[in-house]
């Protein structure tokens, strides 16, 4: 197995689900998601699908077997996802649940692959009765998973007596900046909006070299995160337009483009001018299903689902929403991120050289959070509105 060609499949979902998200879905608002979460949850349905059905998913997720996807979410946890605050480098925890029908067992080989490559806990409910109390039991345990940051995967109603499976994970990064911001230097400036407008918010500054290049039309900056004792490093991009109002035809250019995040990444730091990065807080749900619908993923939603519960319901099960919720809050210490999906499964009824570089991100950004060890994208999202939480 190629983890690198994974990992590049996987950055390949991630920029199309953003471009859809940030252009289509969220274009009027701040976003912040983790494609990494959907597509984990992603790959526990596929584990459980035959014919057609896994078959688009597989293509979905280009992915040329099960198999690929257990090893790909196995070396994922194990490798890039693995807590390394006790060494000093950023906290991590991603978890995995499953909440069943009590009545439907679930098939050996499919408990297995939940057990032994998702790491899931699983649960045995009773949808029948008691569906409010299984949506508070999966969003009680998502909240416990992301340190209290994310409240509510699962919305009021989202699951019913006819629910039979719910799929939930969670992922919490909390990193401290290699170069922490002087709060001290952090002042008040006009950032400005996409409808012409603007607003006053708080920008950290600093005069120490920074990670940052120049290209026709955009800059990119890049923020190291303070290293464990292991290999891995993260880091968060921003991507910034030259001129206030060509964020969605530098987020279409991030996503269409092959290779792009290989190509246009800073790796040396220069000396910066004016730098300024705003304070920024966001949190987001929205529900995936619509999205995965709108770029071709219909088939889980109608059957297929075969391969999951010992029933002769097996064959009626489909996955009627998936959902999910984000938060990111980046100050003048590090950032703080977290996620949580949730699919609920039912009965069928050109670098310009330069030496002094500004970067004053006082309009509308780009931004993701990478392990740049793999190139794996833990989260993405945009900034519209830095005075907008949620």
């Amino acid at each position: 197995m190629d983890l690198q060609q994974l990992i590049r499949n996987q950055t390949d979902f991630s920029l199309e689900i953003a471009k859809s998200v940030l252009l289509k879905e969220a274009k009027d608002c701040n976003v912040v998601f983790s494609p990494l979460s959907v597509h984990v949850v992603l790959s526990l349905i596929a584990a459980g699908s035959k014919g057609p059905t896994l078959d688009q998913i597989l293509s979905f997720l280009r992915s040329k077997s099960n198999g690929e996807l257990n090893s790909f979410a196995s070396e994922t946890v194990s490798l890039v996802l693995a807590d390394g605050s006790q060494s000093g480098g950023p906290r991590l925890s991603f978890a995995n649940g499953v909440w069943i029908d009590k009545l439907l067992p679930l098939k050996a080989s499919f408990k297995e692959i939940i057990d032994n490559v998702y790491k899931a806990v699983s649960m045995q409910v009773d949808f029948q009765t008691e569906a409010v109390e299984v949506v508070n039991e999966v969003n009680s345990w998502a909240e416990k998973e992301t340190s209290g940051l994310i409240k509510e995967v699962l919305p009021p109603g989202s699951v019913d007596s006819s629910t039979k499976l719910i799929f939930a994970n969670a992922l919490y990064f909390k990193g401290t900046w290699n170069e922490k911001f002087d709060a001290s230097k952090t002042k008040d400036y006009d950032f400005y909006l996409l409808d012409g407008g603007s607003v006053h918010v708080p920008f950290m500054t600093s005069k120490k070299k920074q990670f940052v290049c120049a290209y026709d039309g955009f800059k990119v900056l890049r923020l190291p995160y303070r290293q464990g004792e292991d290999k891995r490093c993260f880091s968060m991009y921003i991507f910034l337009p030259d001129t206030k109002d060509r964020l969605p035809a530098l987020v279409e250019k991030v996503a269409s483009e092959p290779g792009f995040l290989d190509r246009y990444l800073p790796s040396e730091a220069v000396q910066v001018g004016d730098f300024r990065i705003p304070r920024f807080k966001i949190s987001f749900g929205f529900e995936v299903s619509k999205v995965l619908k709108g770029l071709g993923l219909v088939l889980p939603f109608s059957g297929g689902l075969t391969e999951m519960v010992d029933s002769i319901l097996g064959k009626d099960l489909c996955v009627s929403s998936v959902f999910h919720k984000s938060y990111i809050e980046v100050n003048e210490e590090g950032t703080e991120a977290s996620a949580a999906s949730a699919g609920v499964i039912t009965l069928r009824s050109i670098r310009l050289p330069t030496k002094v570089v500004d970067f004053v991100a006082d309009h509308p950004f780009m931004y993701l959070i990478r392990e740049d060890m793999t190139g794996a994208e833990l989260f993405i999202g945009h900034v519209l509105n830095p005075l907008q939480a949620a």
